[in-house]
C-alpha cells in the first residue's frame, strides 16, 4: 500500500507540474515561439514535443493519480463502477456530438490531445471526464453526507451538485481550449455565450448527470465514508484543472465565464470539502449475548 501512495503522489505532483508548465508555455512560449526556435535545435525539438504530447501526458497523469486514489480508498469494484460508465458514456456522448451536433453543438477536435477514436474524439477526452468527474462527485457526496445520512434526496442532490461542479469547470475551460492562441477544438459557429453555445453546457451537465447516476446506482449497497483528509486529492485535482483553464481564459479576456465557474464551482467545492467529516466513521459493535443451557447436575454429598 505504501508503494501505491508514493506512486499516487508522484503522479499527482507531475500532473500539477505539467499543468503549470502547460499554462506558462501557452501564455509565454507559444506567442514567442520564433525566439526559441532561433536559439537552437534543442528549443525547436522541445516545442515540437510539448505541442505534440503535452496535453496527452497531462491527462494521463491525472487519470493515473485519481485511479490509484480510487483503488486505495474505494476499492477495485467501486472504482471501476464509476470509471467504466464515465469513460464509455462520455465517449458515446462525444462521438454523437462530433457527428451530429447533439448534445453539445457543432464542434470538431483539432490535434494536440492524442489519437482520435473514430477519427473524431481524442482518447484523452473521456479520461478527463472520468478523473475530474469522480473528483466532483466525491466532493459532493461527502459534503452532503450521503453515506452518514442516506436518503433518496441526498443521493439525487449529490448527483446534481457533482454534475454542476463538473460543468462549472467547463465555464473556464471552453474559452481556453477553443479560442486561445493554440486551440484544441473549434465551434462551427460561435455561440452566444462568449463564443460557446448555451447548448454545450446543457450537454456537459446532462452527460455527467447520466454517468454519475449510473455510478450512484452501482454504489447503492456500498457505504463510502471519506474523511476530509481523504478528499484532499479530489479537491486538489478539481482546483488544479480549474486554475489551468482559468489562467488561459483570463489571459484571453474571458472574465465573466471564469467568474461564473469560480462562484458556482470552486466556492461550493471548497465549502463541501469543509463540510465533510473530520473524523473516521465509528463502527458500532453490538454486544453479543449468548444463552448457554446448562443441564441440571445432581451432586450426592456424603
Amino acid at each position: 500500500m505504501r508503494q501505491l501512495v508514493i506512486a499516487e503522489r508522484v503522479c499527482l505532483i507531475a500532473h500539477i507540474v505539467s499543468k503549470a508548465f502547460g499554462l506558462v508555455g501557452m501564455l509565454l512560449v507559444v506567442p514567442n515561439a520564433e525566439i526559441i526556435l532561433n536559439l537552437s535545435q534543442v528549443g525547436e525539438t522541445a516545442i515540437q514535443l510539448s505541442m505534440a504530447g503535452g496535453g496527452v501526458v497531462d491527462i494521463i497523469l491525472g487519470t493515473i493519480a485519481v485511479s490509484i486514489y480510487a483503488y486505495r480508498t474505494l476499492g477495485l469494484v467501486t472504482w471501476l463502477a464509476f470509471m467504466l460508465p464515465a469513460v464509455f458514456i462520455s465517449l458515446g456522448s462525444e462521438l454523437l456530438g462530433t457527428s451530429t451536433g447533439f448534445p453539445f453543438g457543432d464542434y470538431s477536435y483539432l490535434s494536440g490531445l492524442g489519437y482520435k477514436i473514430g477519427g473524431l474524439v481524442p482518447f484523452t477526452i473521456p479520461l478527463s471526464w472520468f478523473y475530474v468527474g469522480l473528483s466532483s462527485y466525491l466532493i459532493a457526496r461527502s459534503g452532503l453526507k450521503v453515506a452518514q445520512k442516506p436518503s433518496l434526496g441526498r443521493h439525487i442532490g449529490a448527483i446534481a451538485v457533482g454534475a454542476l461542479l463538473f460543468t462549472c469547470w467547463d465555464f473556464a475551460l471552453e474559452p481556453a481550449m477553443s479560442q486561445s492562441s493554440l486551440p484544441f477544438w473549434y465551434w462551427e459557429q460561435a455561440g452566444a455565450f462568449f463564443g460557446t453555445p448555451y447548448q454545450n453546457y446543457a450537454g456537459w451537465f446532462g452527460t455527467s448527470t447520466v454517468f454519475m447516476s449510473v455510478a450512484g446506482l452501482l454504489w447503492r449497497n456500498t457505504s463510502i465514508k471519506l474523511e476530509r483528509s481523504q478528499l484532499n486529492l479530489p479537491l486538489v485535482v478539481y482546483l488544479t484543472n480549474f486554475a489551468f483553464a482559468a489562467g488561459l481564459s483570463l489571459a484571453g479576456g474571458f472574465f465573466i465565464p471564469v467568474l461564473l465557474g469560480f462562484v458556482l464551482g470552486v466556492v461550493p467545492a471548497v465549502v463541501l470539502w469543509l463540510r465533510s467529516s473530520t473524523t473516521p466513521a465509528q463502527v458500532v459493535v453490538e454486544p453479543v449475548t449468548q444463552e448457554v443451557s446448562v443441564a441440571n447436575v445432581k451432586v450426592a454429598l456424603k
